[in-house]
């Protein structure tokens, strides 16, 4: 047996189910939510139901590419990677088409940089981190770079008036820093400093402020302002009750709840089937979060563990953002949910990065006892010692040869 042949595992079959099912939920949603929109737009129910049905055969081809190809070929390409999106996101800064109150897409609304920069940001800061070992301790090796390199990045989407995205890959960067083995002191204080940036653009912000006064008191807003949202999609919710009115059966999509098959779709899942739908989506997201962190632990290198991490919690933070604004849990905000919500960026980034988890799960090398016992005491030792976090991180780099 050759090597190469020990290397490769078989297709992580049950992340592979629970994405599928993701994805039949979201086109089934979709569909339910824009039938009545698409025929009174484009004389077509089926419009947005088509458009995500192409954009998903994009995603899977994405998906499966990215399966193929060996992940370490991202950690070479990191540098030019990172660039190419640096681009995009200041061209959409003086270019980008302006919707909903802000500058985010290219090419007449068909990509959003921001969604495309989530991805690469994740390939390159695993790449940085993976590379800087023990040195990433330092202030001056560690957080300081990694802190103007964030700043810039989440800088750029702030000026397209994205501060949710700007948000979330600021938090998948700061847990990929964690896990990396980053100085715990050093990342409650970049917190602290991320916290007082957020409040001072919520506060320079009059729709921001509102949005937050109205998830404080959601009742108590302007029912026919800003309040009005956050209200319709807490009705669509309690009207589905347990088992839900029935698929194709809600009636807050009919123009009460804007953005239905967007930002709101969980609150038109809760409706038409019940609080069952939602739990079972949500279970779905929490098996894709087991799955993603089980392949971290078990990946050969330092770079495989922090890049399955980063997608990983970029993932199941979107995700959990969603769900918290639908259900009044978080302050209103526009991410969509991923492999449910309608968006073709969203949706072929997503795929796309669950094909390069699966990469790396093909990869990933089962421990004998001996190894385990090793990684027990080493594990014991970095608590003592406050090492990093990154298990196996430059042991197990290369796949042992095979024996003749």
């Amino acid at each position: 047996m050759s090597s190469n042949s020990e290397e490769l595992h078989k297709i992580d079959y049950l992340l592979v189910i629970a994405i599928a099912a993701l994805a039949i939920i979201g086109l089934m949603m979709i569909y339910s939510a824009t039938f009545a929109l698409g025929y009174q737009l484009f004389q077509q129910p089926a419009y947005y139901f088509i458009r995500q049905l192409l954009w998903m055969g994009i995603g899977t081809l994405a998906m499966i590419a990215f399966t193929q190809i060996e992940y370490h070929t991202w950690q070479r390409y990191s540098v030019p990677i990172m660039a190419g999106t640096l681009v995009l996101l200041l061209a959409v800064l003086f270019v980008g088409d302006e919707r909903f109150g802000g500058q985010r897409w290219l090419f007449k609304g068909s990509i959003q940089p921001s969604e495309l920069s989530k991805l690469a940001i994740v390939i390159y800061i695993a790449a940085w981190l993976s590379s800087k070992g023990e040195k990433i301790k330092q202030l001056s090796y560690g957080l300081v770079p990694f802190a103007i390199l964030l700043g810039l990045i989440t800088g750029l989407i702030v000026l397209q008036q994205d501060l949710s995205t700007a948000m979330l890959v600021g938090a998948t960067a700061m847990a990929m820093f964690f896990i990396a083995g980053g100085n715990l002191l050093q990342i409650m204080v970049s917190g602290l400093l991320g916290g007082a940036t957020l409040y001072f653009l919520i506060t320079r912000s009059a729709y921001r402020l509102a949005r937050i006064a109205s998830f404080l008191d959601p009742l108590s807003s302007d029912p026919l302002g800003d309040g009005y949202q956050i209200r319709q999609i807490l009705i669509a919710l309690g009207s589905g009750g347990i088992t839900g009115l029935g698929l194709g059966a809600s009636r807050q999509k009919f123009g009460y709840i804007p953005a239905s098959h967007t930002d709101g779709i969980f609150a038109i899942l809760g409706e038409e089937l019940g609080l069952i739908g939602c739990l079972v989506v949500i279970a779905l997201f929490a098996f894709l979060a087991y799955r993603g962190f089980r392949i971290a632990l078990a990946a050969p290198d330092a770079f495989g563990t922090i890049l399955a991490s980063g997608i990983t919690c970029g993932l199941i933070f979107q995700a959990i953002v969603n769900i918290g604004v639908v259900t009044a849990s978080l302050p209103f905000t526009g991410v969509p949910l991923p492999l449910i919500s309608f968006g073709g960026s969203s949706l072929v980034v997503s795929m796309a990065s669950l094909g390069l988890l699966l990469a790396v799960s093909r990869r990933t090398m089962p421990a004998s006892r001996e190894e385990r016992e090793e990684d027990r005491e080493a594990d014991n030792l970095r608590r003592r010692n406050r090492r990093t976090r990154v298990p196996r991180a430059g042991r197990r780099s290369k796949p042992k040869p095979a024996l003749r």
